[in-house]
């Protein structure tokens, strides 16, 4: 690293990690969209429901941060559409919305979000919350694989 260039990207757990913003404020999209390549991530971005779930199955994004009201469809049914699909179902989705009451957050739960995030939040919370998400996601994944492979006995022992 020289001291021209700044610090080096982030590497590991998010390198090359895909990460979809779906929000139709271009606000919000700018601001996410900044932090998430600066940590690393590969940044996809879709501006309503059918976009986001387009992308999603398309793209297969490791992680989605979805506006629960988009035009088209809303972040509600994408989230209910993605845990009813085989093939994109693990997608880890992390809701974001202007509405804070219990009775939303229930919603977004009960649709299949991993996450429900009220509407102002910090980037730099959120960006937090992505990585530990998807830090205890790999492990969890890691652990998966690693438990399956100890199941599985050499053929050729002895009875």
């Amino acid at each position: 690293m020289t001291p021209e260039s700044g610090p080096a990207p982030n590497i590991g757990a998010v390198a090359c990690t895909k990460v979809l913003i779906a929000d139709d404020e271009p606000n919000i999209v700018v601001s996410l969209e900044f932090m998430m390549k600066r940590e690393g991530f590969d940044v996809l971005v879709a501006r309503d429901g059918r976009q986001a779930l387009d992308a999603i199955r398309r793209a297969h994004p490791r992680l989605v941060l979805l506006d629960a009201t988009m035009p088209g469809l809303s972040g509600f049914d994408v989230c209910e559409a993605v845990r009813a699909d085989a093939d994109v179902r693990s997608t880890l989705i992390v809701m974001l919305t202007a509405k804070g009451r219990e009775t939303d957050m229930a919603r977004g739960v009960g649709a299949g979000a991993d996450a429900y995030v009220t509407k102002p939040f910090s980037t730099r919370d959120l960006v937090q919350q992505v990585k530990d998400m998807l830090a205890k996601d790999t492990a969890a994944r890691d652990l998966a694989a690693n438990s399956a492979a100890a199941i599985e006995l050499p053929k050729d022992l002895p009875a």
